[in-house]
Formats: C-alpha cells, sequence, structure tokens
C-alpha cells in the first residue's frame, strides 16, 4: 500500500519542529559540543529529505518555492558524508533554511 504524499508533507513539518527545538536557545558552539543535539538535528534533517523524495513531481511543480533538490542532496550529503559534514553549512541550513521552509510547508499545507 502506497502512503499518501500528505503525510510526507506532514513529516517534513514535525522534522522542521524538532530541529528548531533541538537547537532552541543555543548558540553554534554550544551546538556543536551537544552532539545529542547534532546528532538528532542531523538525522531531523535527513528525514526531510528522504520525506521530500517522496513527494510526487506534479505537487513538487506546485510548490516550486520550496527547495526540493537541495534537500534530497543534503540529505544525500549527510547519509553519505559520514564525518565530513560542514558545520558551517548544517548552521546555516538550522537557523536559516529549515525556519524559512517550515513557513512555506505550513502555507501550502493550508491550501491543500
Amino acid at each position: 500500500m502506497s502512503r499518501d504524499w500528505r503525510f510526507y508533507l506532514d513529516d517534513m513539518l514535525a522534522c522542521c519542529r524538532r530541529v528548531q527545538l533541538f537547537s532552541d536557545g543555543l548558540c553554534k558552539t554550544d551546538f556543536l559540543e551537544n552532539r545529542m543535539a547534532y546528532d538528532a538535528t542531523v538525522r531531523n534533517l535527513e528525514l526531510i529529505g528522504e520525506a521530500a523524495r517522496n513527494i510526487p513531481a506534479e505537487v513538487r511543480g506546485n510548490m516550486p518555492d520550496v527547495p526540493w533538490r537541495e534537500m534530497v542532496a543534503f540529505r544525500n550529503l549527510l547519509i553519505h558524508g559520514y564525518f565530513g559534514i560542514n558545520d558551517d553549512i548544517l548552521w546555516d541550513v538550522i537557523k536559516n533554511e529549515i525556519p524559512a521552509l517550515s513557513q512555506r510547508l505550513q502555507a501550502y499545507g493550508k491550501t491543500l
């Protein structure tokens, strides 16, 4: 049985909330030193990319301001990069890209 794509959108929003929760109140240095927050955040970013991969192309086409390819590519980098994750890029994604992504997905979710 195939899972409805709307559930993947919900998953992405839930993961965005967790990423924001796990990094809330932390500066970059504290975040990098908190291995539990770091690892949990990376895992949720991986899940965002995995869920994005499962949104049908026609749906993605109706949401052109969502960075679908970039999310999947970042997921691949996180999963296959092992210990080569660029922490500056990771922090930028957490603080800038995830809040923007969450807002976009919420806006689209209200129109569905």
